[in-house]
């Protein structure tokens, strides 16, 4: 067991290696030889490789599908709807489970999915935007501690605990403020009492930092246990039930806050 456990280990670093290196080979490459051709065309390159990278209007678009299902009352069109945007099991979640995982994945997202490519694309440009991006997408497909994934994917899910520190840190300063701004359907003060409490209860070193800001501000409770692959995963609550979880009033103005 130990040996096929190192096994695995050791392919998922291969994998990671791989990815890395093919990602920011071919990411240079295309660059260098845009710009090598005409520099009109390298700006060019550059700005689609910038949009792409980016996933604000995804984020929005997707989520908001979630939003006009529950809105219309068809839970199972939401159901599938927010599968697309989330880990779990969502085929036996109710209206309040829908609204809860579709908030927790747009909170966790706010940086993974825009912050931190920005503060890449800032600090790398395209090549590093993309190596990031290449790291946040092994993690949501193999970064799961599971039988299955929990050695194999582990090199993908350390690598991107680590390449999120700062900007999920950074987007959370961000969040606070915003929420202090945001007007009344938001509380700053629960944003920041909650963060300073429950951030760390979330497993990922960096979700907790997002979701505990999102649940103070809206008053609202969120994490708790949840279903991968069949199994329930005991999770301990993040945020107090003010409110409840209910998406009519308030998911506009949350996407609004957040994107």
């Amino acid at each position: 067991m130990e040996d096929s456990n190192g096994r695995a280990f050791r392919q998922g670093i291969g994998l990671v290696l791989i990815v890395i290196i093919s990602v920011v080979a071919v990411t240079f490459f295309l660059l260098f030889m845009a710009n090598w051709l005409h520099p009109v065309l390298g700006v060019v390159v550059e700005c689609i490789m910038t949009y792409q990278i980016l996933a604000v209007k995804c984020l929005k678009v997707e989520s908001m599908k979630v939003y006009q299902c529950l809105k219309n009352g068809n839970l199972e069109q939401a159901r599938k709807a927010v599968s697309m945007i989330v880990g779990r099991d969502t085929k036996h979640l109710d209206e309040e489970g829908v609204a809860k995982a579709a908030i927790e994945t747009v909170a966790e997202n706010t940086s993974d999915g825009v912050i931190a490519p920005m503060l890449y694309l800032a600090v790398g440009g395209p090549v590093l935007g993309f190596l990031y991006k290449a790291v946040n997408t092994m993690d949501s497909m193999i970064g799961y501690k599971n039988e299955k994934y929990l050695y194999f994917g582990r090199s993908a899910a350390k690598l991107d605990d680590f390449v999120n520190f700062f900007p999920a840190r950074i987007s959370a300063c961000l969040m606070i403020t915003a929420s202090f701004l945001a007007g009344r359907q938001f509380s700053g003060k629960g944003a920041w009492t909650i963060y300073k409490r429950d951030r760390k209860k979330h497993t990922s070193p960096n979700s907790g930092q997002t979701e505990a800001i999102c649940a103070g501000a809206l008053s609202i409770q969120l994490a708790g246990d949840a279903s991968y692959f069949g199994k329930t995963v005991k999770k301990p609550h993040i945020g107090d039930a003010v409110r409840g979880v209910e998406y009519l009033p308030y998911t506009e103005s949350l996407l609004a806050f957040l994107l």
